[in-house]
């Protein structure tokens, strides 16, 4: 598989995972969703708009990339977040539609690269303001991984407050045929 297939799962690996996720999710209550859980971010609530917020910066970010990815156009438009904990949607319902938004932006644009967008490097600023330049191949797996780390978290909440998700593990989604890759 090359780098545009493997980005192309995870971005297909991502999608797939939130709408686990977020099913399992709208099964509790706003309320439960939102208790303090000890978490990093807090509550299950709180994980799942840190990493819309999260998403957000780095699509805005890589929204500034040379190919000027069309796909990203809408991400342009929206404010960036102020914060990392920022709780821009307080209830499951409304952060799901903007989740699922999110997710076939994120596809779409994950489908318009090609292998020399991938060996770019991008200039960016942290949200402190410290400069940065880093490859974009890197950047854009260091997205994913941010994903996976905290929905693996989510996973560990939903499952403390009995909701169970299923099969989390990206080789399901990994081809075996080879004319697949």
């Amino acid at each position: 598989m090359n780098r545009i297939g493997h980005v192309c799962l995870m971005a297909t690996y991502n999608e797939w995972m939130n709408a686990n996720i977020y099913e399992a999710a709208k099964s509790l209550s706003d309320e439960e969703l939102s208790v303090d859980r000890k978490a990093y971010f807090g509550s299950i609530l709180g994980t799942l708009n840190h990493l819309v917020a999260g998403d957000t910066i780095w699509l805005k970010r890589f929204a500034e990339h040379p190919a000027n990815y069309s796909d990203l156009e809408p991400i342009r438009q929206l404010p960036a977040p102020k914060s990392l904990n920022h709780l821009a949607f307080s209830n499951i319902r409304d952060l799901s539609a903007h989740r699922v938004w999110l997710d076939s932006i994120i596809v779409e644009w994950s489908l318009s690269m090609t292998e020399a967008d991938l060996d770019h490097d991008l200039s960016y600023a942290s949200m402190t303001g410290v400069p940065s330049h880093r490859s974009f191949y890197g950047l854009v797996m260091h997205f994913f991984n941010h994903q996976t780390h905290h929905r693996g978290q989510v996973t560990t909440l939903l499952s403390q407050a009995g909701v169970e998700i299923g099969n989390t593990d990206l080789v399901v989604l990994i081809p075996s045929e080879p004319w697949l890759q």
